[in-house]
């Protein structure tokens, strides 16, 4: 059965009607803008509404392999188990890829496909390609990339790393070094002193066997650490006794806004902001969560918890 097929019996749709909505499907997407953390703006192209109906769809319908040390978008596993995978090393290396999913590429995307595994039919490739990616050129014939904002790019983006991850994988397990990714984030940690330092250029030897010049690390962004220093893993502080925590910072700001809600000093989306942050909290650190019901009283943290968005 084709991927049009598939799509087709799955969405309760024509096989028609599938193949026509898929064929400008590249430049149904939305392009906005967003600032980095740092400096610059980050390019958002969010699919339309019907696209992301499809894109849900195919991630139901596929079976890609992705590594164990793949972190992101997997069921059951977040940025905590991310962490907790490296809270007892004291040594810490960070590494972070440029310009992740817009380095993707329709061609490049294939290439790794056939070193992983079998191609899909001509036609199959076609309807993937229209599903999966996005046009940002103003003529159609154009470059097809990865975006952000699609609710299918993360998990492709876990299987074009895949054979990426077996590499690191094994090479750190030799050295006793633990690797995870978390999509463009890379966090790495050993008991051993120093040898950490090596693995920048490795990396880079490997990336550029797999990916050529397309993946390419952020040399800005690589950041070794210890326990001599605040140890941070995709947001979460480790701290020397190996504890996991939302860090100091962060629980000010929650007793700040918690304080604030007291007095009905915040607005419904300054509510619906502290109710996401408590929600983080409470996952990460539940001992937290449990102090500030001490603290401020178990009916208000409840309440705030417990509020409708409407």
């Amino acid at each position: 059965m084709t991927l049009i097929e598939q799509l087709a019996l799955e969405l309760k749709k024509s096989e028609e009607e599938v193949n026509r909505f898929l064929l400008s499907a590249p430049k149904k997407y939305k392009v906005y803008t967003i600032p980095k953390r740092t400096s610059g703006h980050r390019v958002i192209a969010q699919p339309s509404k019907e696209l992301k109906m499809y894109q849900r769809k195919f991630l139901e319908l596929q079976n890609l392999p992705i590594h164990s040390s793949a972190m992101a978008y997997r069921e059951g596993i977040s940025i905590k188990q991310n962490a907790i995978a490296h809270k007892n090393n004291p040594y810490l290396l960070k590494l972070d890829l440029e310009n992740f999913f817009n380095s993707i590429s329709n061609k490049l995307f294939w290439n790794v496909w056939e070193s992983i595994q079998p191609l899909p039919s001509e036609q199959d490739m076609r309807t993937l390609e229209k599903l999966l990616f996005w046009c940002p050129s103003k003529t159609t014939g154009g470059t097809l990339i990865l975006s952000i904002g699609a609710p299918s790019s993360p998990l492709i983006s876990n299987f074009f790393m895949y054979q990426f991850d077996c590499i690191l994988s094994g090479l750190c397990f030799e050295k006793g070094i633990v690797y995870t990714r978390y999509a463009d984030d890379l966090t790495f940690s050993t008991k051993h002193k120093n040898i950490l330092f090596d693995l920048p250029i490795l990396i880079k030897e490997k990336l550029s066997d797999l990916f050529g010049s397309s993946i390419r690390i952020n040399r800005k962004k690589t950041k070794f650490s210890s326990k001599a220093h605040n140890r941070h893993v995709t947001g979460i502080t480790i701290n020397n006794e190996g504890y996991i925590s939302i860090g100091r910072e962060r629980k000010r700001y929650i007793k700040h806004l918690v304080h604030q809600s007291q007095f009905n000093r915040l607005d419904a989306d300054d509510r619906q902001h502290l109710r996401g942050i408590i929600a983080f909290a409470k996952h990460i650190e539940p001992m937290f969560f449990q102090s500030l019901k001490r603290k401020y009283s178990a009916e208000l943290i409840t309440k705030i918890v417990e509020e409708s968005n409407g």
